[in-house]
């Protein structure tokens, strides 16, 4: 066998083994979309979604407040 006869002998072999791995991993992207879809549909969140503004707390932030400012004095 020449060097050219295994150069194309490898050549064929990286391709049909790059193109089986390429199908493989389709494949696989397909079957965990699907299922990701699936599993996000089944979920339902009841409780209302509640901004950062509306959890506020007058008390958190006077202590916060408190705490900035004894931080700048001392430092």
């Amino acid at each position: 066998m020449t060097i050219m006869e295994m150069f194309i002998q490898g050549s064929i072999l990286h391709l049909v083994g790059m193109g089986a791995v390429f199908i493989l991993m389709i494949i696989m992207l397909s079957a965990i979309g699907k299922g990701v879809t699936a599993a996000s549909a089944g979920i339902k969140t009841n409780q209302p979604i509640v901004s950062a503004a509306e959890k506020t707390n007058d008390a958190v932030i006077a202590a916060i407040t408190a705490a900035v400012n004894e931080y700048r004095k001392t430092n």
